[in-house]
């Protein structure tokens, strides 16, 4: 059952005007944070601090992005209805579930067994339908591409080609690139040998790495 009272949702409202003071303006994006209860991606003992515009642990070395974060790279898909996105590390879902309120018809890879099947159970209890695969985030989906969109939540050192050979034509890529910190880049595929590329200032991603983690 989920529990999502009026402090939660005055906390939710409060944190969607802090994201608008710091340049978020898609209103589509902030409507989903708005609807969502975050603290549902979290363990109860962090239900004080939910809705703090900060990362936080979700087990296995891994954390919930900045709420901030979240909004920044939605809004950098430009995201419409319906459009097939891949999501490149579930984590706790709270990303997933951005995408899933805003229409998207969403493929997500995690690495980390734990957090696979603990983000497919909260996503089912929200009623959402994105398609959740245990795999290796490097490989992509190839069996479902193209894609529309493609996301990725953790910090790569380089764009992924093999990420990139999976996007449409006309679609777009939003990576963290970088080792200990990283520079959110835009990458959109003109052609299928023609990228264009963005750069969106400085954040800080744990990385992404290969393989399952059992």
């Amino acid at each position: 059952m989920i529990i999502d009272s009026f402090k939660h949702k005055g906390l939710r409202k409060a944190l969607v005007e802090e994201l608008q003071s710091k340049g978020i303006t898609d209103k589509r994006v902030l409507e989903a944070i708005g609807n969502i209860p975050r603290h549902i991606f979290l363990d109860s003992s962090l239900d004080n601090i939910a809705y703090q515009d900060k990362a936080l642990p979700i087990g296995c070395d891994q954390t919930i992005s900045q709420p901030y974060t979240v909004a920044f790279q939605t809004q950098l898909l430009e995201l419409k209805p319906n459009e097939k996105v891949l999501e490149i590390g579930t984590g706790s879902g709270y990303q997933t579930s951005v995408l899933c309120e805003m229409g998207a018809r969403v493929f997500s890879i995690e690495r980390h067994k734990p957090l696979y099947v603990r983000a497919k159970s909260v996503l089912e209890l929200m009623k959402y339908k994105p398609k959740c695969y245990f795999g290796d985030g490097y490989k992509g989906l190839p069996a479902y591409a193209p894609f529309d969109k493609i996301i990725i939540t953790c910090g790569a050192e380089t764009i992924p080609e093999e990420l990139v050979s999976q996007l449409k034509v006309g679609g777009v890529l939003v990576v963290p690139i970088g080792l200990n910190s990283q520079v959110m880049y835009k990458i959109t595929k003109q052609k299928e040998r023609e990228l264009t590329t963005q750069k969106f200032g400085n954040f800080k991603f744990v990385p992404m790495l290969q393989d399952k983690e059992s």
